[in-house]
């Protein structure tokens, strides 16, 4: 039996409506809001079997006494897909930033970098072999 279970990701955001939208265009479906009412604090997300979460700088520094960094590329979240240049375009038609456009890598893959609307990096990546 294993410790623990169901792992993700939070990333910290100064908007979390905003950082919501973007992950909901992308498919991630809502799976836990709090507050449920009015503005949210923080945010889960799925997508398949993955989690991720959005959470504001400010509600973590003030709840849980912690200094979270809401700028900079800290993380990268990973999308496979089955056409990378079509994800890149729809990553960056949702207001994502480009970093680097398609390009193989390791000869048996193609993938493609973006920032998404808080600088988290975005990698979209398909196996081509």
């Amino acid at each position: 039996m294993s410790l623990f279970r169901t792992p993700q990701v939070v990333l910290f955001t100064r908007d979390v409506d905003r950082a919501s939208a973007f992950y909901h265009a992308l498919g991630f479906e809502e799976v836990f809001r709090t507050p449920l009412t009015g503005t949210p604090i923080h945010v889960d997300f799925a997508l398949d079997c993955y989690r991720i979460g959005l959470a504001t700088e400010a509600s973590t520094r003030d709840d849980h006494e912690l200094d979270p960094v809401a700028v900079g590329q800290r993380t990268a979240v990973i999308l496979w897909t089955d056409d990378v240049p079509a994800g890149y375009e729809r990553l960056i038609g949702l207001g994502a930033r480009p970093v680097k456009p398609p390009e193989p890598w390791l000869d048996r893959l193609l993938i493609a970098w973006v920032e998404d609307l808080d600088g988290h990096l975005v990698q979209v990546v398909q196996s081509v072999s």
